[in-house]
């Protein structure tokens, strides 16, 4: 399995501060930095966009890691790119063509990734796994933080590591150092945290993670 790796989510930072919580997240031991694009159509809220993304970009060190809470993701990866996004995740719920959106996001310089919804099965995915860098499975419902794990996709995390043992497997909502526990022993390696992370000492917060 490859090695772990913390994400915090910037959904929970204080926004009008953003720079120095990037510089305090990253010091607190961060591997990488997960950016959630939310449309308020794909899903109920509204978030950031590429000029975000590139402002965070300006200050970060740590690669970022967008996730598209998109309808039609296919029109925004190459400006999700060139903003400075690392690794560009997809739902395969979306409307967008999984295999040509895969292909743009990789010939825009990004590395490629799919999201399932915690109902979506592995089989969704199973096609691509392959193409991609990244399978992101969501532990709770898309839009909000906050949530409480669903511990009913560690059953999708391990058949995802089964089928692909060297891909990178994130896991994203409810994240915590008990949850994380779980994730961890089945499959996972990629652990987003929000709320857990930004709601006490960042860097207590991710060993607690490790």
């Amino acid at each position: 399995m490859p090695s772990l790796k913390i994400a915090p989510s910037l959904l929970s930072c204080d926004f009008a501060n953003i720079q120095r919580e990037v510089e305090a997240i990253e010091a607190a031991g961060a591997d990488l930095l997960h950016v959630d694009v939310m449309d308020a159509h794909f899903v109920p809220n509204l978030t950031i966009g590429p000029p975000v993304v590139a402002a965070i970009k300006r200050v970060a060190r740590k690669p970022l890691d967008c996730h598209l809470m998109m309808t039609d993701p296919q029109r925004y990866v190459a400006d999700f790119a060139k903003a400075g996004a690392a690794i560009i995740t997809i739902h395969v719920e979306a409307n967008a063509p999984v295999s040509d959106t895969l292909d743009a996001i990789r010939k825009a310089g990004a590395k490629p990734g799919l999201v399932l919804n915690p109902e979506t099965p592995i089989d969704a995915a199973a096609p691509y796994l392959n193409r991609i860098d990244m399978l992101l499975i969501m532990s709770v419902w898309p839009g909000f933080g906050g949530q409480k794990f669903m511990p009913q996709v560690l059953e999708t995390v391990k058949a995802a590591r089964k089928l692909a043992p060297d891909l990178d497997i994130e896991i994203d909502g409810g994240i915590n150092a008990e949850t994380a526990r779980q994730a961890v022993a089945a499959g996972a390696n990629v652990l987003v945290a929000g709320s857990y992370v930004f709601s006490g000492d960042y860097a207590a917060r991710i060993a607690s993670l490790r």
